[in-house]
């Protein structure tokens, strides 16, 4: 190699590392300010306590299918302690299986107000949008949670997510999570990806922005009010990341966003390595068409490539190992500090040991997220443009 491209090499890939660095160190002050302001919030006198002018909340699950522990996510959130809920579930087919789910539940729970909501027309791209929009007319109460069918929380949830709402300057309350992995290699490197990537990622924006600009599909608390001033649901049916968009759109209209100190589980699938790659690259194509600049900062995230090619571009000298060791000790601190302190994830720490892997892929992720435009969700082909979605079958005709 000529020794202008080696340089040339080499200053690329340093510069790759020191910005890993850097967004390592903006991560760490991320997480240092989120775990102070939780233990702020966090009266250890009143956390267990029912009392005063709790809310009656309306619940909306939207459905499609039999997740893995559906019924225990579906239990812990019927065994809250709250004074007064109910549990509405969407489905768009009388004959999807995760019905069966729902009449377990009516049964388990008699005295609970439980119900099963048939969505028949289709009214955009994200089906779970449109259900979500033909529910709304059976929820009884002013303040809405939506949440995910995989999510399983724990008995004090819905006192932790609603307490922020009586800010009247906060329109939506949203959640961090963890997962809950299967045996799968696949579904652990999930697991590990959003422990020690999309929440660092999460928490860097918050600190950056100064709050949330955005809403995360584990947990959506809202008055049923900001919702209508935004448009309703069908404002958002052809929209992907209809998560994102609605809270994009709260604070649009100049509500605070609020991240609860709650942590929710998500339950993904027994992912192979072949589904873990596609649901990687729907979720980087999404993040792309949603936050564009902040998508192309990732390429500072990428400690270990980064930290290798600099290895690799010196040819193996001290100063690069160096930089090496520095850099990728900085990666693992985030990442033990996320899943210990801030995600309580016993899990995802054990699997520590297949972060390098994880990182190795990161970059492959990133490179096909930019690259194109087609998605596969829920069995079906998209094309995302502008955060919206549109079949490719419609596409082509």
């Amino acid at each position: 190699m000529p020794l202008t491209v080696r340089l040339l090499a080499e200053a690329v890939a340093v510069l790759g590392v020191l910005g890993s660095l850097c967004f390592c160190m903006l991560a760490a002050c991320a997480l240092v300010n989120f775990l102070r302001d939780r233990r702020e919030k966090i009266c250890p006198q009143e956390q267990n306590r029912i009392g005063g002018n709790w809310p009656p909340v309306s619940i909306l699950k939207p459905l499609k299918g039999v997740d893995r522990k559906i019924i225990d996510c579906f239990r812990s959130h019927a065994e809250q302690n709250y004074p007064e809920f109910e549990l509405i579930f969407g489905v768009s087919d009388p004959a999807d299986p995760a019905c069966d789910a729902v009449r377990t539940l009516q049964k388990l729970y008699p005295d609970r107000r439980i119900k099963l909501v048939v969505c028949e027309r289709i009214l955009g791209a994200n089906i779970k949008v449109s259900n979500l929009a033909q529910m709304l007319p059976a929820a009884a109460h002013e303040i809405l949670l939506v949440n995910d069918s995989d999510i399983l929380v724990s008995p004090d949830y819905l006192q932790r997510v609603v307490k922020p709402l009586g800010d009247p300057q906060v329109g939506l309350v949203t959640c961090l999570y963890r997962a809950e992995a299967a045996p799968s290699l696949g579904s652990r490197l999930e697991a590990l990806s959003i422990a020690t990537d999309f929440v660092p990622g999460v928490l860097s924006a918050r600190l950056l922005e100064k709050g949330l600009r955005f809403g995360l599909g584990s947990t959506l608390v809202l008055r049923r009010g900001d919702l209508a001033s935004i448009g309703g649901f069908e404002a958002f049916v052809d929209y992907l990341a209809d998560d994102y968009e609605l809270g994009r759109r709260i604070a649009s209209a100049g509500k605070q966003v609020e991240l609860s100190d709650a942590v929710v589980t998500t339950i993904p699938p027994a992912y192979t390595l072949g589904e873990f790659w596609q649901h990687q690259l729907r979720w980087s194509r999404t993040i792309r068409d949603a936050r564009r600049w902040g998508y192309l900062g990732l390429v500072f995230t990428f400690a270990l490539p980064w930290s290798l090619a600099a290895v690799i571009a010196a040819r193996g000298a001290t100063w690069a190992w160096c930089l090496f060791a520095l850099v990728y000790a900085a990666r693992l601190a985030v990442a033990l500090v996320t899943t210990t302190a801030v995600l309580h994830d016993r899990q995802s720490l054990r699997d520590i040991f297949w972060l390098p892997l994880r990182d190795l892929l990161a970059p492959l992720v990133w490179a096909g997220g930019l690259m194109g435009n087609r998605i596969h969700w829920r069995g079906d082909e998209f094309y995302l443009k502008n955060g919206q979605l549109f079949r490719v079958s419609a596409e082509a005709r």
